[in-house]
């Protein structure tokens, strides 16, 4: 039997890396309902202002938009936010508990994407940063980016 090949990347939080320093990241799977997989499948997710949670020992992810299928039936789910479950092992849940009780430290959805016909989060152990460190990584990217630019013109000079 072959095997599935990895999918697109479906939805990335493009805010996470700017808000804050990922520290772990963790692959978990996610319980859907009805037609939510064709409409993942489509992109018609955002996952921008979504955040995890972690009560009775099960983890959920909340705020997570995925819209309702245009050609789906009444087992469509309601609402487009609805708390989701996540899969993963318990020791990973509590390794996570324990971290992200500490003192700044937070839980945040990176990206989804498919992988062997199931939907996958991606999702982070994530330190706050605060405004100059903000101002730091910015700073930092734009070094790397003159460095390639003029790497890039140093070549085409020695054609």
């Amino acid at each position: 039997m072959a095997k599935k090949s990895e999918g697109k990347q479906l939805a990335q939080n493009k805010k996470a890396s700017h808000d804050y320093f990922i520290e772990e990241t963790y692959e978990a799977g996610m319980v859907l309902m009805g037609t939510e997989i064709k409409s993942l499948r489509t992109g018609r997710a955002n996952i921008n202002d979504a955040f995890a949670t972690i009560r009775n020992g099960e983890i959920f992810i909340n705020n997570l938009h995925i819209s309702p299928f245009e050609q789906g039936n009444r087992s469509n789910p309601t609402d487009p936010t609805r708390a989701r479950k996540l899969l993963m092992h318990k020791s990973q849940i509590h390794k996570l508990l324990g971290q992200s009780k500490q003192e700044g430290y937070t839980i945040v959805p990176l990206k989804i994407y498919v992988r062997n016909g199931y939907a996958k989060l991606l999702i982070g152990l994530g330190k706050g940063k605060k405004q100059y460190d903000k101002r730091e990584s910015a700073a930092k990217k734009d070094a790397q980016r003159d460095i390639q630019r003029a790497l890039k013109e140093k070549q085409k000079v020695a054609r």
